[in-house]
């Protein structure tokens, strides 16, 4: 009897004919002085390196990005696209009282810079990335880059390499900041990519509160991405309250690396707010590197219909007597899908660090799902770390206390999904803020 040939199954994934790449060249890369240009070159080595990150990546194991039309995105021109929707008016309004500290608006078409005359008597510098680049070349070689390496993948590479705008603040020695300063990313149309890059130095013993918001209207039928990179930097004995919130059109892919630097008893307060995009994938990190460095980080998302938002935080506790706090809390509806997955690093030398995070999720839904992934690694010995997740339905008990004193059923699933959120709400400290989410939430439960 003749023996059958073997029959050899690959179980590995056919490799594409051609690696998909964006349509990104050199020459749209935008000229700087030495420092920013050394910057640029760099990114640009990194991105021409890097491949799109897939599922194999442990990092993008919970997040398929094989769909994006990278060959389809485009660069905004400063000056086209004015005939694009407006920013909308909820976002211009002021934080707190009737005006802000500062407020910069970003668009494709340009931006509008405000500042209060005795903050820039003060030396406070709240500018965009453009005029920092010539009016504060020094300033910005003391930021940029020194928090996000580019090399970090195909993201942090193409904001690094493209960003087009952003905001550059500086909070000189011992200045308190009272009136919060407040920016708007604005990102209308279809197939465009953008790209920004937050810069934040918070000097000696200075104090400021910043809210950043990115924010598009829908499109429908249509891609566009936008990638970030945000940098802070928080000196010794300085304090700021860190307040962003995106709410991306459903049809923007939004990638960004984060990455905050606190030193010697220093503080940041730093609050997320997402219920936009198509797909997220946000690298959050904070680096307390002095000596009774705080941090706090707080987040509030809420998803819907197909919407994908993947939270990668990291509290690296790299010196000692340090103290870091995390607390994430999602809603889930329809066929959406939240990842949260969380890391606490305790460096050898960073004894007596207390270090706390929690991750929780409530699903409204039975086609939605929530990923929560919570982590330690510790090389000290004396330490006190804690980390908790959680996934739920809505608790039957409130809703039925709540029917019984004749308020409807949505009504009461309301009341009580902004009960679960109020933990998060109590941590932002502006009304204003606080009352865009509990519309956010309105919206979405509608």
């Amino acid at each position: 009897m003749q023996e059958k040939p073997k029959v050899v199954v690959s179980r590995t994934r056919r490799a594409e004919a051609t690696a998909k790449e964006f349509n990104f060249a050199e020459a749209d890369i935008r000229a700087g002085n030495d420092s920013v240009a050394s910057y640029r070159a760099a990114a640009w080595s990194a991105f021409k390196k890097h491949i799109l990150p897939d599922t194999t990546q442990e990092a993008w194991r919970r997040t398929d990005i094989h769909n994006l039309p990278v060959d389809k995105f485009k660069f905004a021109a400063e000056g086209d696209f004015n005939d694009l929707p407006a920013v909308r008016e909820d976002l211009l309004k002021p934080l707190t009282g009737n005006q802000h500290g500062g407020q910069i608006i970003l668009t494709p078409g340009g931006v509008k810079i405000e500042l209060d005359e005795k903050l820039a008597k003060q030396g406070v510098i709240f500018t965009d990335l453009k005029t920092a680049e010539i009016e504060h070349p020094e300033l910005l070689a003391r930021i940029i880059g020194k928090t996000v390496n580019v090399e970090e993948g195909k993201f942090s590479a193409l904001a690094g390499a493209f960003a087009q705008n952003g905001v550059v603040l500086y909070v000189p020695k011992r200045v308190i900041v009272e009136e919060p300063l407040h920016s708007v990313l604005w990102g209308p149309g279809a197939d465009i990519a953008h790209v920004s890059h937050i810069l934040v130095l918070v000097d000696e013993g200075a104090s400021v509160t910043y809210v950043h918001e990115s924010a598009s209207p829908d499109a429908t039928g249509t891609n566009s991405m936008h990638a970030g990179i945000v940098e802070i930097q928080v000196l010794q004995n300085a304090s700021m309250k860190f307040v962003e919130l995106q709410s991306w059109g459903r049809h923007v892919w939004n990638f960004s690396h984060e990455r905050a630097r606190v030193e010697r008893r220093g503080n940041l307060d730093w609050i997320f707010g997402a219920i936009g995009s198509r797909i997220t994938k946000n690298f959050t990190e904070l680096d307390l590197a002095g000596e009774g460095a705080q941090g706090r980080m707080s987040g509030f998302y809420f998803t819907d219909g197909n919407q994908h938002l993947d939270h990668d935080t990291q509290q690296n506790h790299l010196a000692p007597h340090t103290t870091s706090d995390l607390l994430f809390k999602g809603a889930l509806k329809g066929k959406s899908r939240s990842v949260w997955q969380g890391m606490i690093y305790v460096a050898k030398d960073a004894q007596k660090t207390d270090g706390y995070q929690a991750n929780r999720n409530l699903v409204l839904s039975d086609q939605a799902r929530a990923d929560s992934i919570p982590g330690l690694e510790i090389l000290a010995d004396d330490v006190r770390c804690t980390h908790g997740a959680t996934v739920g339905k809505l608790e039957q008990e409130p809703l039925f206390y709540l029917k019984s004193r004749g308020i409807p059923q949505a009504e009461a699933e309301k009341i009580v999904v902004e009960g679960f959120f109020d933990p998060i709400f109590q941590r932002i400290p502006f009304e204003g803020v606080r009352e865009r989410f509990q519309q956010y939430i309105a919206d979405k439960m509608a």
